[in-house]
């Protein structure tokens, strides 16, 4: 126990010490004092290369800020507030292209005019999680009616009519269903329902029914997390049906280990571990150089994707949360073990000791392939929230084990 103990406490010193030091290059290189919102487009020291913003790291930048705020005291700092409110004004002055309808926009220009939509729903999602967060540290209820009524038309694209999104039903296209639209969805009902016990419920059903849809991705009669599958639950065919992510797969993992926790299931954890965490994990982990690949064929075809052997920087740091949350509800050393694992390679390789925040991009040997700290897809996010789980859970384990009176493995809570 007592070695245990000291290797928490190291993780957890590294973790908080890192999160310190992400959260001031982003406090530091990222906040547009002119019109409102944040700057992602960052090199390795934090020059703006680029100033289109871009709306669904526009809202994770927020709900960032609001969510180290909430739970950490050493961050509930006025200026991280403030900078989070400023994002949100930002944001609700000039997300949405034609309000009042809800359709945002993906990308516009510094003062807010729009350049670029997406057919997806994923600029909405993460303007309702940013919306929420707001409410919650702000107590202000107009942050909370956007985040429900957003979450109502999302709800009404994906398990309605997907029409409002502007993508074309065409004779050829598949009926795929992506796992990251039934996870989104999942995400944002555990955001809505997090301490809220009307919220919770109101969300219930379309919570069970993200769950149904995202377990419906393990194929090959058990032995495969396929990326893409058909609207009623078969392997397609093709490139597209072959696919995998591993770093995708292992963060749904833990989307339904939160799920399995709050409703006190303790067989989905199971089966979420066997599926979601560790067959991910043993096929999609290179064994010569380590580190996760980026995208697999299940065949062992060669995928079409030119970065599908790259590392990046977000499925380390979903691996991370998968495997420390794993072992804090099941108790099975071996995925501590694993979480120790993913973090080293994780820490040694996309860390940046001289300027701050994670390089996003390594090639297959695990040498930086771009030096930017942050574009289009990475911003104020991945890293962070990583960062301040693991150290909320490496917290609750230490002071498990300080209330244990004898020398077994932490005890699983019943939810």
């Amino acid at each position: 126990m007592e070695k245990e103990r000291e290797s928490l406490q190291a993780w957890k010193a590294r973790v908080g010490q890192e999160l310190d030091r992400v959260v001031a290059f982003w406090m530091a290189h990222s906040h547009d004092q002119e019109h409102g919102g944040f700057f992602t487009c960052l090199s390795r020291d934090g020059q703006v290369y680029d100033d289109l913003k871009y709306v669904w790291l526009q809202g994770r930048q927020v709900w960032m800020y609001c969510h180290l705020y909430r739970k950490f005291e050493r961050f509930r700092r006025p200026e991280l507030l403030d900078s989070a409110k400023a994002g949100g004004d930002f944001l609700l002055r000039y997300a949405r292209v034609a309000p009042p309808g809800k359709k945002c926009a993906f990308m516009l220009t510094r003062d807010g005019r729009p350049v670029k939509v997406q057919r997806t729903i994923f600029s909405e999602c993460f303007y309702t999680m940013a919306m929420n967060e707001l409410w919650r540290v702000t107590g202000e209820s107009h942050y909370q009616r956007e985040a429900v009524e957003m979450m109502e038309q999302i709800a009404h694209w994906v398990r309605e009519d997907p029409a409002g999104l502007g993508r074309p039903q065409l004779p050829g296209t598949p009926a795929a269903e992506p796992m990251a639209v039934p996870m989104m969805l999942l995400s944002l009902v555990e955001q809505l329902g997090d301490g809220d016990t009307e919220g919770t419920g109101s969300y219930s059903e379309l919570g069970d029914w993200c769950v149904q849809r995202i377990l419906q991705h393990v194929q090959r009669d058990g032995h495969a997390v396929l990326e893409n599958v058909s609207d009623d639950g078969r392997e397609l065919s093709g490139c597209l049906g072959r696919h995998q992510n591993p770093g995708h797969a292992l963060e749904a993992g833990w989307f339904l280990l939160q799920h399995a926790f709050r409703k006190g299931d303790p067989g989905l954890r199971t089966h979420v571990i066997e599926k979601f965490l560790l067959l991910p994990f043993h096929s999609g982990w290179d064994p010569e150089h380590g580190g996760l690949f980026y995208f697999q064929d299940v065949d062992g075809l060669c995928p079409t994707q030119l970065e599908w052997d790259m590392k990046l920087w977000w499925p380390h740091s979903e691996a991370m949360i998968a495997f420390l949350m794993g072992y804090r509800d099941s108790g099975d050393p071996a995925l501590l073990q694993l979480f120790y694992k993913v973090a080293e390679y994780t820490f040694c390789q996309f860390r940046d000791p001289e300027y701050g925040e994670w390089f996003g991009y390594l090639n297959r040997e695990g040498k930086v392939s771009l030096t930017i700290k942050g574009g289009p897809f990475k911003g104020c996010f991945h890293v962070p929230r990583c960062l301040a789980m693991c150290e909320e859970m490496l917290d609750a384990l230490l002071t498990r084990l300080g209330n244990a009176s004898d020398c077994s493995p932490p005890s699983v809570p019943t939810r």
